[in-house]
């Protein structure tokens, strides 16, 4: 009786068992498909967000081989001109996606942008840029006016005139005062004759006088060239520190005013800190894009608000853009013209 209970108990316990691994089974099955059919949704939407980056890309270079105007950005302190603006292409070309291997075996065509009047390294301001076809419009802004302020530094004298070279000269500034510094400025105002400096982007036997210089060559002043001045005036004087405001034409040199500022005084000086405010029509407050807006659309919006600064005989009309399945991107670089002032150089990527 005993062994046939023990049976009787025993069927269903095996019962249950079965069916609990029959439907542990199934469970797994299900888990299994359920887990596949996540990841093919995944791959397709991987798949298709690819693919919309792929358009978002090709529209975005499309768009920026389009560009063409002048526009204007913040140069910092610590970047040469040239430097900056090759960091400005490298942005563009990141955020549009060029060149890539695709594009590459297919027609080329090559972005131009430049910039026009070269800001020393520790100079910071206005920077005119040209792209497409502004490029060609460059020219005008080295012959336009520009505006700076200068904070000098009364007692030193350096080989490059501004704080960035080596002190070759000191003397006494303890007796210059204001008035003296305001009686002197207008022999600063209107055409006058200005020496550049050694230090500069002139050049002498195709190299940059500021090249030879480095290299320990024995580099001759260029001869005073007529330079204009349209207003100067002192806005803080706090020895040994004096802060002028300077608006002058293309080919001026603040750092030999300041210079000559000094040597006028009987003393010495070289420029301690250098903004540029204005160039042509470009205002560093309005115009001047910070880095964090070097971007295609923020530079095509400044494109559009700045075709009206220019007269209309130069204003460039909108090119059409290209197929951007068709285009592939290069970057040339080549010179468009010689120096021509403090840093006055059109240079195009």
């Amino acid at each position: 009786m005993a062994a046939a209970e023990a049976v009787v108990l025993s069927s269903p316990l095996r019962t249950d068992v079965a069916r609990v691994s029959e439907t542990a089974e199934t469970g797994a099955i299900m888990a299994r498909k359920s887990v596949a059919t996540a990841a093919a949704a995944a791959i397709v939407a991987a798949a298709r967000t690819g693919s919309e980056t792929g358009v978002s890309k090709a529209a975005l270079a499309t768009k920026l081989l389009s560009l063409s105007g002048v526009f204007a950005v913040h140069k910092p302190k610590g970047p040469t001109s040239a430097e900056l603006l090759n960091r400005l292409k490298e942005k563009l070309l990141a955020e549009a996606g060029m060149p890539s291997s695709e594009w590459t075996k297919r027609k080329k065509q090559t972005l131009k942008i430049g910039h026009g009047g070269t800001l020393d390294s520790a100079a910071r301001g206005v920077l005119v840029i040209g792209i497409g076809r502004g490029t060609k419009m460059l020219t005008s802004m080295l012959s336009g006016s520009k505006r700076y302020i200068a904070i000098g530094e009364l007692g030193k004298a350096t080989d490059t005139l501004d704080s960035t070279g080596k002190v070759t000269e000191e003397k006494p500034y303890d007796k210059i005062t204001q008035e003296d510094i305001e009686g002197i400025l207008q022999k600063f105002t209107g055409n006058i004759m200005q020496i550049p400096p050694l230090y500069s982007a002139l050049k002498k036997d195709g190299q940059r006088l500021s090249s030879l210089m480095k290299r320990g060559k024995v580099v001759e002043a260029k001869p005073a060239r007529p330079v204009t001045v349209y207003s100067i005036s002192l806005e803080k004087f706090q020895p040994p520190f004096f802060t002028l405001d300077v608006e002058c034409g293309g080919g001026f040199y603040i750092r030999s005013l300041v210079s000559d500022i000094g040597k006028e005084l009987s003393s010495c000086a070289n420029v301690l800190e250098l903004i540029r405010t204005k160039q042509g029509p470009f205002t560093l407050e309005e115009h001047a894009l910070p880095e964090d807006k070097w971007t295609i659309d923020d530079i095509a919006q400044s494109l559009e608000r700045c075709s009206s600064l220019f007269p209309a005989e130069l204003a460039l009309k909108k090119s059409k853009p290209e197929e951007s399945n068709e285009q592939s991107l290069s970057c040339d670089y080549l010179t468009l013209s010689e120096t021509k002032g403090e840093g006055d150089v059109i240079k195009t990527f």
